[in-house]
């Protein structure tokens, strides 16, 4: 039931975004691009490598360095003493580098836990007019967090346990020019849980689905929400859910973000969402992606 009912209500989201217009910004972002569609091959899902909090099926085209700045400000329920949130600040700044048109590679630091993460991404196949119905991207991570401090960490807390990992496979299709939906069967691996996790297990797996509505040229409409399978229930964190709207102009991608977590990366806003989406407890946010070509692009 709880699965059946935040679907139908991100869903319901979704469409109520849908009255949102905006005027055509500047022409498509081409250095997101992953090539000329090619003779047999679908166009991009989606326009970013970012859905919401998780990545795209997308990986960046050869010799593109993207520059990504994520923002979360506190909650908006926290009203006017707290600026319905807009007095705290979680951030994280990252690079992706395209090493070939199909695989890219990525390194951030996060203000949340003070986590350095590093990723890859691989697109195992590519949805095609005929034969390949789908587009699959394989993601892999790992994240360090640097808090606490060596002289503030609990009794055989080792540099072991700062570790974590994800695994995921992304799997998209581009239904039509303006609509694509993407499945996300993940993997994390803590290798500490806190007691204040309650009896989590170090492995928990998720499962997230999302998707993209394309309203004008320039302006779409990003939504996706992660349904944790093994959750305790005594745990203390809830299922993350996003909502994004997407803005294209020349050389960046500009995406307005309301979510019910701070987390950045798979390990936070997969299994340490601590905001209930339902009782209010939103943050509002952005992504700014830049891309720069640092080598010329032969397309695929």
């Amino acid at each position: 039931m709880r699965f059946i009912f935040k679907t139908l209500f991100t869903a319901l989201a979704f469409t109520t975004c849908l009255t949102f217009s905006a005027r055509a910004q500047d022409e498509l972002l081409q250095e997101l691009s992953t090539g000329q569609e090619d003779q047999g091959y679908i166009g991009q899902a989606f326009k970013g490598s970012r859905l919401v909090n998780g990545h795209s099926v997308e990986t960046t085209s050869a010799g593109t360095l993207e520059f990504i700045f994520s923002h979360r400000f506190g909650r908006v329920n926290g009203g006017l003493y707290e600026m319905f949130g807009l007095d705290d600040a979680f951030v994280r700044i990252g690079l992706e580098y395209g090493l070939t048109d199909n695989l890219s590679v990525g390194i951030g630091r996060n203000s949340v836990d003070k986590t350095v993460d590093g990723y890859l991404k691989y697109k195992l196949l590519r949805q095609t007019k005929a034969g390949v119905p789908f587009t699959i991207t394989a993601f892999g991570s790992g994240a360090y967090k640097t808090s606490p401090k060596e002289d503030d960490t609990p009794v055989g807390f080792e540099t072991i346990d700062r570790l974590s990992y994800t695994g995921q496979l992304l799997i998209a299709r581009r239904f039509t020019s303006k609509l694509s939906l993407q499945l996300m069967p993940t993997v994390v691996h803590k290798n500490y849980i806190a007691l204040s996790e309650g009896d989590s297990e170090n492995t928990q797996a998720a499962i997230g689905i999302g998707g993209r509505i394309k309203l004008t040229r320039s302006v779409s409409v990003n939504a996706e929400y992660y349904y944790r399978l093994n959750a305790t229930d005594n745990s203390p964190y809830k299922d993350a859910i996003g909502l994004a709207i997407d803005i294209e102009t020349g050389g960046h991608v500009f995406q307005i973000v309301m979510t019910n977590t701070r987390g950045m990366i798979e390990r936070t806003f997969i299994t340490e969402t601590d905001g209930d989406f339902f009782d209010g407890d939103i943050h509002l946010g952005f992504n700014v992606t830049r891309a720069f070509q640092l080598k010329s692009h032969k397309g695929k």
